[in-house]
């Protein structure tokens, strides 16, 4: 049987980088087999839905390279690919379990569901649920005879459908990442699959559509692992255990400092993001920061994302994603939660912008220039961006570091400034100026040239000369190196720049 996989956000806010990462592995595990990758959109709790989130989750699907081959959009064979619009077929295998006898129809309201919990508790009897141990005192067909059940129904009263979780049993889930989990059915409570509202709750419409869509394997967050054994006991009480899937329960992501759950509140702490797009909530207005809009490339974002939790075995980091795909196994995937670390993070787009064609950052770099009034040729903003992404992790930091190419000095760095600026160095620099008016063609290694010779007639040395002339330059003692800044100013505005100091800086 072919490969196939889900992945099955629902639409209540948006999506988590745990949530991405959840589908980059269903989605390199597929294509590591040549399967498919299906995209189900799990929105039964209509309480919960969110305006704009299951479009929200598609965008961060297609902005992560993540593309499904079903799913809405895309179509396919099994849909539709919503929940909501499959709500007429998931009642009949609730009647379906209870007329084998695995569950039944629940009557309890709020009121008495909470004072069964007030009583457990006060009596110390066992976890407050609704299970094998209080079912026979609450309302329901198991306590009801036929024709009062069928009464209430006829009448419109309220009712949910229950699973009813058989009595001392040892449910097995095998795990293909933690291996095998065993679980007594006592400690189960008698979950609601089927709501009042005509709407399945996750756990029925799951276990339904992952059989109907013929989903091989189900690799999801750790945080569904307490609800495997439902789902193992609804396969094997609707008779699909031979079609069961294999399960793989993947390790949550962890705060930076290793200790809970990585939560929007942390990002908000600590000043990074923790969703893929930039989100803004419908109800409050409050918008949350993305990775797109903080200026990560998304393949340094997937590239960060894989290795929260897999393992390639080898020393290597820098994956693309056909790597990736290659490499990839749920063999390696680890048990123990993943430390986030908002540092390691930049240093993934950090070498994204040092391996990309310079041509196409500066692409991106032209329109920030646009901000600052200015414009320039993709050769050489090109250039640029050569000589200074080495000290950047964003192109929207490269301004900061290029921005004397295009504007000069009208301040000088006044500590740099004390050190290296001399009473002699107005006089060097004015004959300097004088020595680079013939220098031709004005190209680094040209400069350079001009520089030593100058240097060796005036028996001067470097340091009499060079810091000061930086300074000129580009106003402080950074940059990369003067004889490259020189030959992307051009000879005018070098000799230009080197005057302005001269006459502002003085003796």
């Amino acid at each position: 049987m072919s490969v196939r996989v889900r992945f099955a956000p629902s639409p209540t806010g948006p999506l988590h980088i745990g949530g991405v990462r959840t589908a980059l592995y269903n989605y390199l595990f597929a294509k590591k087999h040549q399967g498919a990758f299906l995209l189900r959109i799990e929105d039964t709790d209509q309480n919960r839905f969110v305006p704009g989130a299951e479009e929200y989750i598609t965008e961060s699907l297609k902005w992560s390279g993540i593309y499904h081959d079903e799913g809405p959009g895309a179509g396919g064979p099994y849909g539709p690919y919503r929940q909501s619009e499959r709500k007429d077929l998931y009642r009949e295998y609730a009647l379906q379990l209870i007329s084998n006898g695995h569950a039944y129809y629940a009557f309890d309201t709020p009121e008495e569901l909470e004072a069964m919990r007030k009583r457990l508790e006060a009596n110390k009897s066992g976890n407050p649920q609704y299970d094998s141990q209080t079912r026979m005192q609450m309302n329901n067909s198991l306590t009801l005879s036929p024709g009062e059940v069928n009464r209430r129904i006829d009448a419109g009263e309220a009712f949910v459908i229950r699973i009813k979780i058989p009595e001392g049993q040892e449910v097995l889930v095998n795990d293909l990442i933690r291996g095998q989990v065993r679980v007594d059915s006592r400690l189960l409570d008698d979950k609601v699959l089927f709501k009042g509202d005509g709407m399945p709750t996750y756990h029925l419409a799951n276990v339904v559509d992952d059989y109907l869509m013929k989903i091989t394997h189900v690799i999801r967050g750790e945080e569904w692992l307490p609800s495997a054994p439902l789902h193992v006991l609804l396969y094997k009480f609707l008779g699909w255990e031979e079609s069961m899937p294999e399960f793989a329960h993947l390790p949550l992501l962890l705060k930076p400092d290793g200790h809970g759950k990585l939560s929007k509140r942390d990002g908000e702490r600590l000043g990074f993001p923790v969703f893929p797009l930039e989100w803004k909530d419908p109800s409050s207005g409050e918008v949350s920061p993305g990775y797109r809009e903080s200026g990560y490339f998304p393949e340094a974002f997937v590239n960060m994302l894989a290795l929260l939790g897999w393992n390639p075995g080898t020393e290597q980091e820098i994956f693309g994603m056909h790597e990736l795909i290659e490499a990839f196994s749920l063999e390696r995937v680890g048990k123990s939660g993943a430390r986030f670390d908002p540092e390691k993070a930049k240093w993934f787009n950090h070498q994204y912008l040092q391996q990309k064609d310079p041509e196409r950052i500066a692409m991106l770099f032209g329109e920030q220039i646009k901000k600052h009034g200015h414009q320039a040729s993709i050769e050489k903003l090109a250039k640029i961006i050569s000589l200074v992404r080495d000290r950047v992790d964003f192109v929207h930091e490269l301004w900061d570091q290029a921005a004397f190419f295009f504007e000069a000095p009208d301040r000088y760095d006044e500590k740099f400034a004390k050190k290296k600026w001399k009473a002699n160095t107005p006089g060097i620099l004015l004959q300097l100026n004088d020595k680079l008016q013939f220098t031709e063609p004005f190209e680094p290694s040209q400069i350079d040239n001009t520089l030593h010779a100058f240097m060796e007639e005036n028996e001067i040395v470097a340091g009499q000369v060079m810091p000061a002339l930086r300074l000129a330059l580009v106003g402080a003692g950074r940059g990369p190196e003067v004889k490259e800044i020189m030959s992307v100013l051009g000879k005018e505005e070098v000799i230009r720049r080197i005057q302005g100091a001269v006459e502002r800086l003085g003796c």
